[in-house]
């Protein structure tokens, strides 16, 4: 059985993998606030998966925050992990090392122009992680959307929250496109770059984008809520110069075009857009 080690174990994420995958590796977990980094033996250990993170905070956070925990942090596991003779590092990155929001579909060989320190303190990662990669230490950038699921928080957890609460919401006929990932489609994506030994940068994503009234619908109705959608013409002007980051979320649109990571690693998505809703409101095992 490969052995692993996975960072952020306790996050969103690392939760799912350690989870439902715990019977395919020997994982084993270390955490940079509560182990030991110098303590860290990997000697046994073939693959990393590094989720650990300083993630994107709506009201920024210090320059040298973000370049300790994403860089620094990063790198010096790699360095000890190359050392220590580990085979593979898998590094969670972000869409946002592309920018913000555009009405043109990112891909793999889109150019990289972070708009923010969280992303700016990613590529980074990102550029000094290739460097390292040799002939036996293998580097997969993987680079995600919106990760939704059971037990999601921020953002998509204030969306499920609204539509519990309130039945009249001010989002309909919203025609943008949202590329988002689920939790189940992106632990399958590790796995299978762990699988195929694949190195490379690669792109997460569902099988397809969705407006946002798409998914207040599709929320709506796994919460079994009635819940109606109106198209008020001043709303999204007032939101816009009020509160232009949630403008950005919920009216503009963030595509993902991930061909070439299909191609590469002959995947698909085992989960539909519509299952990961029901099961981020639902649980898996409902």
């Amino acid at each position: 059985m490969k052995q692993l080690l996975i960072t952020g174990s306790n996050g969103f994420i690392g939760n799912y993998f350690t989870t439902n995958y715990k019977n395919k590796y020997k994982i084993n977990t270390f955490s940079f606030l509560n182990n030991n980094f110098e303590a860290l033996d990997l000697s046994d250990t073939v693959t990393i998966i590094h989720l650990s993170a300083l993630v994107h905070q709506m009201g920024g956070a210090d320059t040298e925050e973000y370049e300790r925990v994403n860089v620094m942090q990063t790198l010096n596991l790699a360095h000890k992990a190359k050392e220590s003779g580990v085979k593979h590092f898998v590094f969670m990155s972000s869409i946002k090392v592309y920018g913000e929001e555009t009405n043109v579909a990112y891909s793999e060989v889109t150019p990289c122009k972070p708009n923010d320190e969280y992303g700016k303190s990613k590529l980074k990662a990102e550029n000094e992680l290739l460097k390292l990669e040799s002939d036996t230490f293998k580097v997969s950038i993987i680079r995600t959307p919106i990760v939704y699921g059971y037990g999601v928080k921020a953002n998509i957890k204030n969306l499920i929250t609204l539509v519990q609460k309130i039945p009249i919401l001010p989002f309909g006929n919203i025609q943008n496109k949202r590329s988002m990932i689920y939790v189940g489609n992106l632990c399958h994506l590790i796995d299978t770059i762990i699988e195929k030994k694949q190195s490379g940068i690669f792109l997460a994503a569902d099988d397809k984008p969705i407006s946002t009234t798409k998914l207040i619908d599709l929320i709506a109705q796994e919460l079994d809520k009635k819940v109606y959608l109106l198209n008020i013409p001043l709303f999204p002007w007032l939101l816009k110069k009020l509160k232009p980051s949630f403008y950005k979320r919920l009216y503009e649109s963030l595509e993902v075009d991930n061909a070439k990571t299909r191609e590469i690693l002959n995947l698909k998505n085992p989960y539909s857009v519509e299952e990961g809703i029901r099961y981020m409101i639902r649980g898996e095992s409902f």
